[in-house]
């Protein structure tokens, strides 16, 4: 095992020599750009959907003693069937420590290349929406489903665990949410910043090792069913995508993003028609 202050060493080292190779090959400037009115309405939707969660959550009425023994894990669809038996506090505690460790990259990225650290403001608000705008999602789905965590099922976890809302928030998962979310944030931000670095493929592939594992944890935890999980890394994944995407800086050579439509009648007194006329227009 590698200790906590050899750990951090490795860390960082490892963070400093992607970002001396990336130098390089980032970008004159930023790939993306911030707009007033499309962020105040993407924190404001992401807010007003975590207000609303937390309002769901009120309404979510525990399970009764009673009703936890009436559960019957034959009434659990064969793929995910093989959650139920599963419980582990130990598991469920670590898949908080490599959810953590999936931002921790992002951030050691941003502070450890220059680049990125000049637009980190940008960056700052990107992922502030991708956060509360995937969180505050899940959580609705979650008030809203009600359904029972896979541990409820398994006789060897304890009672008064089953006994609080938590309890019935398993659909979506969260954590695999968040850390797909994260880890396709980060590997996109940094393939926009240095398109041409070698490191592309470690900063992805590490990225998804630890949101994989983040997934298996609570897995293994009983936390989630299988689809919990997966439904968690499709939605996370694409708001990772989708927010950075959204941000790009679009120029002529890359896309027509926005078009300008003209429309007008003509007439040579023997035929009649309409015009028709589609300009590109790039910001």
């Amino acid at each position: 095992m590698i200790h906590k202050p050899s750990f951090v060493l490795f860390s960082w080292l490892t963070i400093q020599s992607v970002a001396g190779v990336a130098q390089s090959t980032a970008p004159a400037t930023s790939p993306y750009q911030l707009r007033t009115g499309r962020e105040v309405t993407l924190l404001g939707v992401g807010i007003a959907a975590g207000t609303t969660s937390l309002i769901l959550e009120q309404r979510v009425a525990p399970l009764t003693p009673d009703q936890v023994r009436a559960l019957d894990r034959a009434s659990v669809p064969a793929f995910d069937r093989g959650a139920t038996r599963n419980y582990s506090l130990t598991l469920d505690r670590i898949s908080d420590v490599t959810l953590a460790g999936n931002g921790a990259i992002g951030g050691a990225l941003v502070l450890g290349t220059r680049p990125m650290r000049q637009n980190f403001k940008t960056i700052a608000v990107m992922y502030a929406e991708t956060f509360i705008l995937a969180n505050g999602l899940q959580r609705c789905m979650k008030n809203l489903t009600q359904r029972t965590r896979p541990f409820v099922y398994n006789p060897e976890a304890p009672l008064d665990e089953k006994l609080v809302r938590d309890a019935r928030q398993s659909f979506f998962s969260g954590h695999s949410t968040n850390a797909f979310a994260t880890a396709v944030f980060t590997g996109e931000i940094f393939r926009h910043y240095f398109p041409q670095s070698r490191w592309k493929a470690a900063v992805w592939g590490g990225s998804f090792a630890l949101a994989a594992t983040t997934m298996i944890l609570s897995y293994e935890g009983g936390r989630h069913f299988p689809s919990d999980i997966l439904a968690g890394a499709v939605f996370g994944s694409v708001v990772g995508w989708g927010i950075p995407k959204l941000h790009e800086v679009r120029t002529g050579n890359r896309s027509a993003w926005v078009r300008q439509l003209d429309v007008q009648p003509w007439s040579t007194g023997q035929a009649t028609g309409v015009f028709v006329r589609w300009t590109p227009v790039y910001p």
